[in-house]
């Protein structure tokens, strides 16, 4: 059964010990482009630097571009409840949230593909 890490440095460890670190990677890479908005983490990466440049990202979109930001969280199927639950009074805040929910759904896809192909 999925269970998801509390947190984004569980979420990225739990990636790195069942090999799926890279695969997470692939995830993010592909659905950032799906929403075309171009990301292109390499796989060399380290999980604190994905972390903080994921983080930037989401800041930029919430701030910058709005619109592109629902279309991203829509395409990775971001849940809408969770999204909404959030104070949205801090951007840095918010963004570092809305970071770990990316990345817990992402996780989620690379977790469910893995454990039933």
């Amino acid at each position: 059964m999925f269970i998801a890490p509390i947190n984004t440095d569980l979420l990225l460890l739990e990636a790195e010990n069942e090999a799926l670190y890279l695969k997470l990677i692939e995830q993010i890479n592909k659905d950032f482009n799906l929403a075309n908005e171009g990301i292109d983490f390499p796989m060399s990466i380290s999980p604190s630097e994905l972390k903080i440049q994921l983080h930037e990202k989401i800041y930029r979109l919430i701030q910058y571009k709005f619109a592109e930001y629902l279309n991203l969280l829509y395409i990775i199927d971001v849940s809408e409840d969770e999204v909404k639950k959030m104070d949205g009074s801090d951007l840095v805040i918010l963004a570092e949230q809305v970071s770990f929910l990316i990345l817990k759904r992402e996780w989620q896809k690379v977790w469910f593909r893995n454990k039933y192909r």
